[in-house]
């Protein structure tokens, strides 16, 4: 590792990242409100969303292509065997059904800001086209980009630097939570950090927590467009039924073991 990568530096390419998907969103965002018919707010708004969070690895890729780092293995980007993309999917499924039931304890115990009536308004299929746009920029592109930044970049420096993984971890977590500008899911994001960072650590790969990442930004969508449906089913008074909960911690105990496993057998 180049002795010149501080945390200094790599906390300031982070950040610049973050600010220049933020400016290029709000550019975008503003010329649309400026030029374009009222009616086509949502569609300026989720442009803004696309095209910012694919200009968020911009500044990290140029910052290593200028140092003639390696890609490849600065960011983690290394394949993973497909019993352990399996053993993620199981894993991923669980996580997302235990969250899901935290968020609406937490919706009981606190009232939602009105703010997240308004994500979800901007998440609403309107049309084919803007279902799969969104499913590429929320499942696809979102996760991709945050992967690369924190468990890739950010995370990877700090065990190096450190030499203590679970700090590692639990900083950049904490970063990731906080970046996210939304206090009512501080701690879920938070959580989810955490595992992601696991799962980037123990893999030595982005791979598996993009799997997560894209797993969760998924249901997300699925929930928000067809909750109704959905709730017919999956939820018991206002809560994720308790056959859906009972598969959520088998899924997570079998798919975490059948992770290590699997990395066992590679080693």
């Amino acid at each position: 590792m180049n002795s010149t990568l501080t945390i200094k530096n790599v906390f300031g390419i982070v950040i610049l990242s973050l600010l220049s998907a933020l400016l290029v969103g709000t550019i975008i965002a503003s010329v649309g409100l400026v030029y374009l018919p009222e009616n086509n707010n949502q569609v300026t708004n989720f442009l803004a969303l696309f095209i910012g969070q694919g200009f968020m690895i911009v500044p990290l890729i140029l910052f290593l292509t200028a140092r003639k780092e390696s890609l490849l293995g600065r960011l983690r980007i290394k394949k993973i065997s497909s019993p352990i993309v399996l053993a993620t999917v199981i894993f991923s499924i669980g996580i997302i059904v235990l969250v899901d039931e935290f968020d609406r304890i937490a919706s009981l115990l606190f009232s939602p800001p009105e703010y997240l009536d308004q994500i979800g308004y901007m998440l609403k299929f309107d049309s084919f086209n803007m279902a799969i746009f969104l499913m590429f920029g929320i499942v696809v592109l979102a996760p991709l980009g945050e992967e690369l930044l924190f468990r890739g970049f950010l995370q990877k420096f700090l065990e190096e630097h450190w030499n203590d993984v679970t700090r590692a971890v639990l900083v950049t977590s904490l970063f990731f939570a906080i970046i996210h500008l939304n206090p009512f899911w501080l701690i879920q994001i938070y959580v989810l950090g955490i595992l992601l960072g696991y799962l980037a650590w123990r893999t030595g790969s982005i791979w598996a927590g993009f799997i997560l990442h894209a797993a969760n930004n998924f249901m997300a969508l699925i929930f928000t467009n067809y909750s109704q449906v959905l709730d017919k089913f999956y939820t018991w008074h206002g809560h994720v039924a308790p056959w859906f909960l009972l598969m959520g911690i088998v899924c997570v105990y079998i798919g975490f073991n059948w992770l290590n496993q699997s990395l066992k057998v590679r080693s």
